[in-house]
């Protein structure tokens, strides 16, 4: 049944993708800095725009989070990573992880990193950073493009900061927007990695 309205929902939203305007990296912060210039690659999903297999998607024992490594920045004192989907029917691109308090010298991530502690009661990761608030409540939503809605891309930026983040703030499990707020002034740079999948009816 809910393939049928998975289905259904698709063809009414069809042309209801590419949000891109809405980014979070469309916001204010990021008007001395309109475009991607630091470069990003996934060792384990492949070259920017790859398709991701089923092991990067949402499902039973799968979900993982791809890759990333990226280029050091003159300047940067901490790093922040967020990842959403800009195709999702809706009216602005849904927040799929946003990462907070990466350490300046951290130049790649690995699924790994974005385990919970043992306790799960800390929004700190083995990774050594902390997560804010998605869609979901959780440390990151596995793509899930509605189905037969045609390809979705997942936007996987890193951003250089030059100043870190309010301790109190990183660890609060803040919003998009309250992050979006707090970086205001403090973006030097940065890069974005992108995968791509689909569901199709079978």
């Amino acid at each position: 049944m809910l393939k049928y309205v998975e289905a259904a929902a698709s063809w009414l939203f069809a042309s209801a993708k590419g949000r891109d305007a809405k980014a979070f990296t469309k916001g204010p912060a990021f008007t001395s800095h309109p475009a991607p210039t630091i470069p990003i690659t996934s060792p384990d999903c492949g070259p920017d725009g790859a398709v991701l297999s089923p092991a990067y998607m949402h499902g039973a024992q799968q979900g993982k989070f791809p890759e990333l490594e990226w280029e050091a920045v003159e300047g940067v004192r901490q790093w922040l990573l967020v990842s959403e989907d800009p195709d999702a029917p809706l009216p602005t691109p849904i927040c799929h992880g946003i990462y907070l308090g990466i350490d300046k010298d951290k130049l790649s991530v690995t699924n790994d990193d974005f385990q919970q502690q043992d306790d799960n009661k800390s929004t700190k990761l083995k990774g050594g950073f902390y997560y804010g608030a998605n869609r979901r409540g959780n440390v990151y939503i596995p793509p899930r493009p509605l189905l037969n809605h045609g390809i979705h891309r997942y936007f996987f930026d890193i951003i250089a900061l030059s100043e870190p983040l309010d301790e109190t703030l990183v660890a609060s499990k803040p919003t998009r927007e309250q992050v979006a707020k707090a970086i205001d002034g403090k973006v030097i740079a940065w890069g974005r990695w992108t995968g791509q999948c689909e569901r199709k009816w079978e």
